[in-house]
């Protein structure tokens, strides 16, 4: 097939009809990859209170670029933040959200989150939670609603942390949470915290 300039494309797919149903045939470009794989938009909030927190927060950026079939497009301005859930004396947090567009599976996904927190920041699984280099959640991936023993998508805790919805309020204000269906934005106006959060100089 050849588009108006004279291009080769791949053919698209062929269709067998089968009663009131279409079915797929894939052809070996689909089967190969030869078709680009589908993106999805996952959101990842990134928190550090240990540190040099601004560069650990701009180097964790870095390497999220590095997962294979991913790239970052968009990142949130930085916010130091009060601790959650921590013992008094906590060092406060630095705090933003990337937007990844990805071609990896959610579980894939963590797992590679879990690896640049592990092998780029040293960080140790802990029962409790205490202070860190570098965190990471996914908090979105897509409108995805998801419930398995390693991974809750959205993220469970993400509408009730001041310190996630205002960056996610930075750069995609109008994304609807999947399960409330509300607006990042409007989530944000409705959260009643005490948490203490203050935009980076």
């Amino acid at each position: 097939m050849r588009d108006p300039l004279g291009v080769s494309s791949p053919p698209l797919p062929p269709l067998l009809v089968t009663g009131a149903f279409f079915v797929l045939r894939l052809t070996p470009q689909h089967k190969y990859g030869l078709i680009p794989p589908v993106e999805t938009d996952a959101y990842i909030a990134l928190g550090s209170n240990l540190g040099d927190r601004e560069l650990n927060l701009l180097r964790a950026v870095a390497e999220l670029g590095k997962i294979p079939g991913s790239r970052v497009t968009g990142l949130s301005r930085f916010y130091e933040t009060s601790p959650v859930g921590m013992p008094a004396g906590t060092p406060s947090f630095y705090n933003g959200v990337a937007r990844l567009t990805t071609t990896r599976t959610p579980h894939d996904l963590l797992v590679e989150l879990q690896r640049i927190e592990r092998d780029i920041f040293g960080r140790t699984p802990a029962a409790e939670p205490q202070s860190r280099r570098l965190d990471l959640d996914l908090l979105l991936y897509g409108m995805e609603q998801l419930a398995t023993p390693e991974l809750t998508l959205p993220h469970p805790r993400m509408t009730a942390r001041r310190f996630v919805l205002l960056p996610l309020a930075d750069i995609a204000p109008t994304l609807r949470e999947p399960v409330s269906k509300q607006t990042i934005a409007d989530l944000l106006a409705g959260l009643a915290t005490d948490e203490q959060v203050s935009l980076l100089e």
